[in-house]
């Protein structure tokens, strides 16, 4: 297979259990709106959704309200999963003729406010049009320009001519980023990109797994972002088997399939010497990362505040987490793409050291981060936290405490909910005899 079709399968089925975790914001009742004036924030947002979908729009209003959109992608594509087979398809195209890279390429987007990534999503507009996944093996045009436009080493010159004027909608995942304006392509008209030659040479390689596709264009430097796009729109992989992957399941398939790369290079280093923890804060959400000197496990828990997207109506935070051994892990993880993203920073960051280690990463999810805006947020967050400087400890009791000064939950409820932690303050080790 040219993509672990095992993942895939399990992510569809959560997908089907989740149905509603990927959806347009809900518009809240004339009745609450009238009554709230975005003042009360009766919706639960910390920012009124409604406000954010207007001054997104009315940034590029003059741009957007016409069927014809002229500009540039950022390079940008996206692949529905709704109706997998049959699926929507579609290049982004911002209004702007400049280099535009920045809309679509979350490695660029650290530190900035979700109202800033709302507005670059929200600039980016979608024509969509529905395939087969398993068109990839047929003559195309749009495919051919899709996988033209994921491949690109720049800013592409596009024009959409779509059906009608654009929607005005702002679709959220929990996965990928969110996206903006969208209405059903006429016809796509592109300039001639230049192509990453790194990605042109895998694409022309179909004898190449899929696997060793990615984590060959990842040991030579291109974005995570770039490998995603490809492999979603059947770049990569056995000529005979390429097909269409959604966007939030590639998004997993490449966190996944890269992590599990570096797990096997690592296991052959050495332990950390020391307990050593990280910590990050970023969008109102607090990271907090434990290494300990044992051989390579891994544990990710989150913890979701009430006023969240997730969590609404609860009066405590809703905690929940997944974990694996030193064998792995054999099904998909229950807390979803995070799992994968921060296990992928986790790996990176032991690799580069030479070192294996427990690894148990803690993730606070207060109420400023009032919408989703994709697991980029954890990759790329749990990546910087790993740059910032640790504190060091001789023992896990040190490093706990240490621990509980940074989070707003009490130490006791995460070990509560940890299986790696409550491990290891329960065995013996052969130096305690």
């Amino acid at each position: 297979m040219y993509v672990n079709s095992e993942l895939v399968t399990k992510i569809f089925k959560n997908d089907r259990e989740r149905k509603n975790s990927i959806k347009i914001i809900e518009k809240p009742s004339a009745e609450m709106c009238l009554s709230c004036k975005a003042t009360k924030l009766l919706c639960g947002k910390n920012v009124c959704p409604i406000l954010v979908n207007y001054q997104s729009w009315d940034k590029n209003r003059s741009e957007i309200e016409s069927e014809i959109i002229q500009g540039s992608s950022p390079p940008g594509v996206f692949i529905g999963n709704f109706g997998y087979p049959n699926v929507s398809i579609a290049p982004m195209v911002s209004p702007e003729s400049k280099n535009t890279e920045i809309l679509d390429t979350p490695e660029l987007w650290f530190g900035k406010s979700i109202m800033e990534i709302i507005n670059f999503r929200y600039s980016l507009v979608r024509g969509n049009i529905r395939t087969n996944v398993n068109d990839v093996q047929k003559a195309n045009k749009v495919l051919e320009q899709l996988q033209e436009i994921s491949m690109a080493e720049n800013s592409v010159d596009s024009e959409l001519q779509l059906i009608k004027k654009p929607e005005q909608t702002l679709i959220l995942s929990e996965d990928s980023q969110p996206l903006g304006p969208s209405a059903t392509l006429k016809n796509l008209i592109t300039a001639n990109p230049s192509l990453d030659q790194r990605i042109e040479k895998a694409y022309y390689d179909r004898d190449l797994r899929a696997t060793d596709a990615i984590t060959s264009l990842y040991q030579n430097d291109v974005r995570i972002s770039k490998i995603q796009k490809s492999l979603s729109t059947g770049s990569l992989g056995l000529g005979a088997f390429r097909k269409l992957v959604p966007t939030r399941w590639s998004i997993t398939a490449v966190d996944d399939m890269i992590s599990l790369f570096l797990i096997k290079k690592i296991k052959d280093n050495s332990t950390v010497d020391k307990f050593t923890v990280f910590t990050l804060n970023y969008l109102d959400n607090i990271y907090l990362a434990i290494l300990s000197p044992e051989f390579w496990k891994f544990e990710w828990i989150e913890a979701w505040f009430p006023k969240t997207i997730w969590n609404q109506h609860g009066s405590e935070p809703y905690i929940m987490g997944d974990f694996e051994t030193y064998h792995g892990k054999k099904k998909y993880a229950n807390v979803g793409g995070c799992y994968y993203s921060s296990r992928l920073a986790a790996t990176e960051k032991l690799n580069k050291e030479r070192k294996q280690a427990t690894v148990t990463i803690l993730r606070e999810i207060h109420s400023g981060y009032f919408m989703p805006v994709g697991v980029w947020n954890v990759r790329e967050s749990v990546r910087m936290m790993f740059k910032n400087k640790p504190e060091i400890f001789d023992t896990l009791q040190e490093a706990l405490n240490f621990a509980s000064k940074k989070l707003t939950i009490p130490i006791q409820k995460w070990i509560g909910n940890s299986t790696l932690l409550k491990d290891q303050l329960q065995q013996k080790k052969i130096t305690d005899y």
